[in-house]
């Protein structure tokens, strides 16, 4: 019989026939897509792998966004009455597991909301597609419901500053990830160039700087943020061309940090005042002061996305 006389066991066989015959296709959440059909999560067409379970706790929370998910609830489907498992460790690896593919993270979500020693909720706009591609529009009332967890939480996870004036990944245009990648990687070659450059003409740029009130100070300013950032730009370039995971995540985090350092290399026009003259410098030091933004842009429009397609088998 259907309702609360269900045996949990019914409940798992009744959710799997749902899928199968009353659950809708596709669910479309921000640059998003999970197919319940086929069980596969694609950004922008992109697929991007995810293991059976946290595929199944992602469609739970998908099915109802907005409520809360206890982890008993969502143990109660992953593994049937009888199987002994340390539940609390399997739902909360399953759930990492989901952010790290959608670069979400636990401190600031855009999709999944941990609530304390309650459970687990979807805190976006989730939209239903059936499986010839036309919207149903159900989960819209869930919207107002969520609004608030929204309203607290950026595109990207950065409160304050990014909200109002940075961009959000939906205010990008969709670009083939292999295209942004390659300008992130060609940004960091071009901050190394700029490092080893400054490095290998220190007497010159001496000479430059003695016009300076404290020239010996910034000369070592110099010295020591190139050295430092060599390694930085290494790992920035080699991240990306990997796609390492959670790097988009992590570079965001990392960011403002770098943002002070960008603008002051944006000025590194000026050391090359013995080669061009002051009006050349200025003009390019105007593109490099946007530099760091348009860094962060490609990031978010995918350029440090981990979205290998498996190899079939």
């Amino acid at each position: 019989m259907p309702g609360n006389s269900c045996t949990r066991h019914d409940l798992g066989t009744l959710g799997s026939e749902m899928t199968e015959s009353q659950q809708p296709g596709r669910y479309r959440f921000g640059v998003f897509e999970a197919d319940a059909a086929t069980g596969e999560i694609r950004r922008q067409g992109l697929r991007i792998k995810l293991n059976v379970q946290p595929f199944q706790v992602l469609l739970m929370l998908l099915e109802r966004p907005g409520e809360v998910l206890t982890r008993e609830q969502i143990s109660r489907e992953l593994w049937p009455e009888g199987t002994y498992v340390d539940y609390e460790h399997g739902v909360n690896s399953a759930v990492n597991r989901i952010r790290e593919a959608l670069g979400d993270q636990a401190k600031n979500p855009r999709f999944i909301e941990t609530l304390a020693r309650r459970g687990y909720r979807f805190v976006a706009p989730v939209q239903r597609i059936d499986h010839e591609g036309i919207s149903t529009g159900a989960v819209e009332v869930t919207v107002t419901a969520i609004a608030e967890p929204l309203r607290a939480t950026s595109e990207e996870a950065q409160p304050g500053f990014a909200d109002r004036f940075l961009v959000t990944a939906d205010e990008l245009p969709k670009t083939p990830q292999r295209t942004v990648q390659i300008l992130f990687e060609l940004l960091q070659l071009m901050y190394v160039g700029f490092y080893v450059g400054a490095l290998a003409n220190l007497a010159e740029i001496e000479d430059l700087f003695s016009a300076l009130p404290k020239a010996s100070e910034a000369l070592i300013v110099l010295i020591v943020t190139a050295a430092l950032l060599i390694p930085v730009r290494t790992f920035l370039f080699f991240a990306v061309l990997f796609r390492a995971p959670g790097f988009r995540g992590r570079y965001l985090r990392i960011w403002p940090f770098l943002l002070p350092f960008d603008v002051l290399w944006a000025l590194a026009p000026f050391l090359l005042l013995h080669h061009m003259n002051f009006g050349l410098a200025l003009a390019c030091v105007a593109p490099l002061v946007y530099a760091p933004f348009a860094q962060r842009a490609l990031i978010l429009m995918g350029a440090g996305d981990a979205a290998r397609i498996p190899p079939p088998g």
